[in-house]
């Protein structure tokens, strides 16, 4: 399985395919010029309207650069008892963005986290799809009310291809507030106190790369540990991980 876990392949919210850091050329070269069998993945499955938006421009977006598709499937409510079949013609798997944890609720219904270990294709996280790639993703609060629910798990189980943990959108997200906190000072750098776990900020145009048990984070990206934040990376660097 090779897998593209990206804060957002686009250049802008349902914009064209941003080609920084050599993203386009490398997924080129995985997935070759053949017609593709995809499936998007939706992050809210029983709001069609939204998932057919989110996933028909992800596909115009490709076509715009030149893939092709054999088949591309949205899979939500109505194609879920289709997974395993679908998952089996695929190549090119897509994890939609969204609420992360209204896609893990999602994810964990379909039984992804144990199907996704026989995918031998292509996988692209894309936000929320990046965040749930790891085996233990972050939940950071980004709707009114999550940031004091005792009940909202910070930490909830993913689907296990990667360790590391990506919070994306990074100048976007870094002077958001939710129920006036900020959503990295006031949230994320205390939970990686209190959780003892690092994150990497990534923002859109980095992505991470897995080939072959190898991981390599293509572009700009900050570490937040022991709720310190350093700059690791530049845009254009390529950072093999775990870091030295």
């Amino acid at each position: 399985m090779i897998y593209f876990l990206t804060s957002s392949p686009s250049v802008c919210m349902d914009g064209p395919i941003n080609p920084a850091n050599g993203f386009l050329d490398r997924l080129r070269a995985f997935l070759g010029d053949r017609p593709l069998h995809a499936l998007f993945v939706t992050t809210y499955p029983d709001d069609i309207p939204w998932s057919e938006h989110c996933s028909g421009c992800m596909r115009q977006a490709f076509e715009d650069v030149g893939f092709r598709f054999a088949s591309y499937v949205l899979l939500d409510r109505r194609t879920a008892p289709q997974v395993r079949k679908l998952l089996k013609q695929c190549d090119f798997l897509i994890l939609g963005g969204g609420h992360l944890p209204s896609q893990n609720t999602f994810l964990h219904e379909l039984g992804m986290p144990k199907l996704i270990k026989k995918f031998k294709g292509v996988v692209m996280g894309i936000s929320a799809g990046t965040m749930n790639s790891a085996r233990m993703a972050y939940a950071l609060p980004e709707e009114s009310g999550e940031p004091g629910d005792e009940d909202f798990a910070r930490l909830r189980p993913g689907l296990g291809l990667t360790e590391w943990r990506i919070l994306p959108h990074y100048y976007h997200y870094k002077d958001l507030l939710v129920d006036g906190l900020r959503m990295y000072d006031d949230i994320a750098i205390p939970d990686s106190r209190k959780l003892n776990i690092p994150f990497f900020f990534f923002p859109d145009g980095t992505y991470l790369l897995g080939e072959n048990g190898t991981e390599t984070i293509h572009g700009e990206f900050l570490m937040l540990k022991d709720g310190v934040v350093r700059r690791v990376a530049e845009d254009g660097q390529q950072t093999r991980l775990p870091l030295a």
